[in-house]
């Protein structure tokens, strides 16, 4: 078998350490960051405990980068939103949908964990910071003042319907992540009556 090149090496190194910050990213998200411990990332991400460490030197490292992962995923999908086809309100239907997705809903209650919990580290304190529901308001204001301009979004305060509108998705998305049988995320569209005159 001839050996590996450097650029094969790199691609093996690469899906390893997504395949650990997977793993992570699920004990995390369930267990918090005081929860958890290294040896329960290696058995979910099925990797010796060893191997782990050399793709990253601490809990707190790998804590700290699933929260940059996250935060810079949720401000690019608040960003993106501009570029989607459609209305004001058939932007903001799309971005609902895409929130309230359960293939997101790790990583929400990762930022969750990393904005409630204990022992979170400095980095990732500050990372959070630097994302607060300030951050999000500012990034949907040019698009609910254009939808408020259409008739599509009620009048009155953009900033406190915009505040309202990611409280209740965020308020959901924590429901929704506690397995309570019975429970479903409200239709899309119900939840836009909140905004919408």
């Amino acid at each position: 078998m001839a050996p590996l090149n450097e650029e094969q090496l790199h691609q093996i190194r690469d899906e390893r350490k997504e395949q650990i910050m997977g793993a992570a990213l699920k004990v995390f998200s369930r267990r918090g960051i005081i929860g958890t411990k290294m040896s329960m990332i290696s058995a979910e991400a099925g990797i010796s405990h060893g191997l782990l460490y050399h793709y990253f030197k601490s809990k707190d490292e790998l804590f700290t980068a699933l929260v940059r992962e996250a935060m810079a995923g949720a401000s690019a999908a608040m960003i993106d939103v501009y570029h989607l086809p459609g209305s004001p309100i058939e932007k903001i239907r799309a971005l609902t949908s895409e929130i309230l997705d359960e293939e997101g809903a790790p990583y929400f209650m990762l930022i969750h964990q990393a904005r409630t919990s204990d022992g979170v580290p400095e980095q990732a304190k500050q990372l959070i910071g630097q994302y607060s529901m300030e951050t999000f308001v500012a990034q949907l204001l040019p698009l609910f003042t254009e939808g408020q301009k259409a008739g599509e979004i009620a009048s009155g305060s953009a900033e406190e319907l915009i505040s309202s509108y990611l409280s209740v998705l965020s308020g959901l998305m924590i429901l929704n992540t506690q397995d309570q049988e019975g429970y479903r995320v409200p239709n899309v569209d119900i939840l836009l009556r909140i905004i919408t005159p």
